[in-house]
């Protein structure tokens, strides 16, 4: 390895730990003795990472506004220190652009290279952010089809990898074994209400009520409601009490989303990488993302300014239509998400016609394994060649453009 050697990965949330988890994999599979550091979660210490400090798994019902400023203003000033004493080759920021972007410009400082391992989502808000990027980035790597060419038209450099959420097969049989343990209803609803603690605290209330307005609707109803952790149980079961008591006929369960998918008949899903989980599984949804009151005023007055994108749901965006129902932004109650269940259940074909939908958006991922092609980009940047004798990685196939 040259003088400056090493990689070091920054994550801030739980999905960046899962991106970021299965890329360290592979390079470790390729080369067992790269020195990778980490920032992160306990998925990518499993992986191979040396974790320096872990983030992305606080308190899950965090510390919003000027607290988790100052905590990341706190977390930068420690890894700046780290960067003095080590000498990086590469900087790979996963997601959360607003908190890695010092980051990156901390590694640019110090002679490093800058890879996103996630493309920020700058085609749906803030695009006036792309001059940074174009700043702060070597390269980036998109997991979604349609944001290379994007990103080239705007002067970043831009590799299609593929999402990581497709990498693996699902195993049917085990999720059909774990499903049935969550016994039957008519109808069957997932109830998504997204990863992060903002997410949860707004999406939680409009979720349980229209669970309650259907099941009036529906008397023998399930519902299903997967969560990362033991400890959001809690907080969701809190929040029930808050708003009258627990609604019969819905259980929560901890770490089974995939399972609670190939369970349901149908979905109510706080729009996000979730949506593509759903989306994998062919299975009918509607999705929101609820703002906080104090929003809605200021979104009215300033938020179509920030926006540049009619739509935001992922499989949506990626078909480049309106396939599934979405309630973005929702400032509301259950009700309308409660309508949007009942004409899925009830209007003949509509059901098929969005799993159809769904189906030509996951084919567009066909034969494209994320972790590999994002190691391939890795090696390229570090100038890493395969031992004589060895034998190469695989080459990534063709991208259409």
């Amino acid at each position: 390895m040259p003088e400056r050697s090493g990689i070091l990965f920054t994550a801030f949330e739980p999905s960046g730990d899962d991106h970021a988890a299965v890329v360290i994999a592979e390079l470790k599979r390729r080369w067992p003795s790269l020195p990778i550091f980490a920032w992160g979660g306990r998925k990518m210490e499993k992986a191979g990472a040396t974790l320096v400090e872990r983030t992305g798994d606080q308190a899950v019902m965090g510390l919003p506004g000027i607290a988790k400023i100052l905590e990341h203003v706190r977390i930068n000033r420690r890894i700046e220190e780290w960067l003095d004493h080590h000498r990086i080759a590469l900087h790979i920021p996963v997601d959360s652009p607003d908190a890695n972007f010092p980051i990156c410009a901390m590694a640019k400082r110090r002679g490093a290279k800058v890879m996103h391992l996630v493309a920020p989502q700058l085609w749906a808000w803030r695009e006036g952010r792309i001059k940074k990027l174009r700043r702060l980035t070597d390269l980036v790597c998109c997991l979604l089809p349609f944001e290379e060419q994007w990103f080239i038209s705007r002067g970043v450099r831009a590799a299609f990898v593929g999402h990581p959420l497709f990498d693996v097969p699902l195993d049917v049989a085990s999720l059909d074994a774990r499903a049935a343990a969550f016994g039957s209803g008519q109808p069957k609803l997932a109830l998504m209400p997204g990863s992060r603690p903002a997410e949860i605290r707004r999406s939680v209330p409009p979720l349980l009520d229209a669970f309650a307005r259907l099941k009036a609707d529906y008397p023998n109803i399930r519902g299903i409601m997967p969560v990362t952790r033991a400890a959001v149980e809690d907080d969701v079961r809190v929040m029930a009490r808050e708003l009258g008591g627990w609604p019969e006929g819905l259980t929560v369960v901890v770490g089974e989303t995939d399972a609670a998918v190939r369970w349901c008949d149908c979905a109510l899903v706080a729009s996000g990488t979730v949506t593509l989980q759903v989306a994998r599984q062919r299975k009918p949804m509607v999705t929101f993302y609820r703002f906080g009151r104090s929003l809605q005023l200021p979104y009215w007055l300033f938020g179509r300014l920030m926006f540049t994108t009619r739509m935001f749901t992922l499989p949506n965006v990626i078909a480049g239509r309106r396939i599934v129902p979405e309630l973005v932004p929702h400032f509301g109650d259950g009700e309308p998400l409660a309508l949007g269940v009942h004409r899925i259940l009830r209007q003949p074909g509509l059901a098929d016609q969005q799993r159809q939908a769904l189906d030509e958006v996951c084919r567009k991922f066909e034969g494209v394994s994320a972790a590999s092609r994002a190691a391939d980009e890795i090696e390229r940047m570090l100038g890493l060649v395969p031992a004589a004798g060895a034998a190469a990685p695989p080459a990534a196939p063709a991208v259409s453009r």
